[in-house]
């Protein structure tokens, strides 16, 4: 058998190394594989940066505006709106609730509100977060006639909404620890209240619960938009 011309022995032993019996051809390589994966995973960091972030980043703009940094500067409206935060065992406020029901009372007795709304959530007898804010409240010499109470602000969405539905509410203070004032605030200025806010201390016994507090503002900051989206 003749022999083949150098340039098509190349050619032959070319086609045995791409087509041989335990060829892969037409098969991605480890790197292209590697490179497919990465661009992946920044396709999947990017739109959880977008979804997560997105929202977050709407909502504190617009609660912003509302954000009063001294509370001797608050102007003058009918009503404080004091969100529920939870009751320690007894049925007494936590001392997040506390600051915040201080902070309604400083306004009131400064003459800068007429009334204080608790609103919170009411789900037993053991659980009444309204009627141990209103007890405070009482005890701390508010007159039972300048406090009104929702039992179903489970949220900050429905008691926003609620304040301005079945309380009407149009114009208002609402007292929240600082890292969750701007989305109260994104929550009752889209409801329909012209509002205002002030933040108190968020220092806590236990760093790591206020850190996972502030951390949680990023899932509930898409919820309140999607809540207000959908309303």
């Amino acid at each position: 058998m003749p022999a083949l011309p150098s340039f098509a022995r190349r050619r032959a032993a070319a086609g045995r190394t791409a087509v041989g019996p335990d060829s892969s051809a037409g098969e991605p390589g480890p790197d292209r594989l590697r490179r497919r994966r990465g661009r992946l995973v920044r396709a999947a960091v990017l739109l959880v940066v977008v979804v997560g972030l997105g929202p977050f980043l709407v909502v504190q703009g617009v609660g912003q505006a509302g954000v009063v940094p001294d509370p001797a500067d608050v102007s003058e409206r009918p009503t404080v709106l004091v969100l529920g935060a939870g009751l320690r065992p007894g049925g007494v406020p936590s001392p997040y609730l506390q600051r915040r029901l201080d902070a309604a009372v400083d306004l009131y007795e400064r003459g800068v509100v007429e009334r204080v709304l608790v609103s919170g959530d009411r789900s037993g007898p053991d659980h009444d977060e309204p009627g141990a804010m209103r007890a405070h409240l009482l005890a701390a010499g508010v007159p039972d006639e300048a406090i009104a109470r929702d039992d179903a602000g489970v949220d900050t969405h429905a008691s926003c909404v609620r304040a301005h539905e079945e309380f009407d509410v149009d114009a208002a203070v609402v007292v929240t620890q600082d890292y969750h004032l701007r989305r109260a605030l994104f929550s009752c200025r889209a409801a329909g209240i012209d509002a205002v806010g002030i933040g108190v201390s968020a220092a806590s016994e236990r760093p790591v619960k206020a850190l996972v507090w502030h951390l949680r503002e990023l899932p509930a900051a898409a919820k309140a938009v999607l809540d207000v989206a959908t309303a």
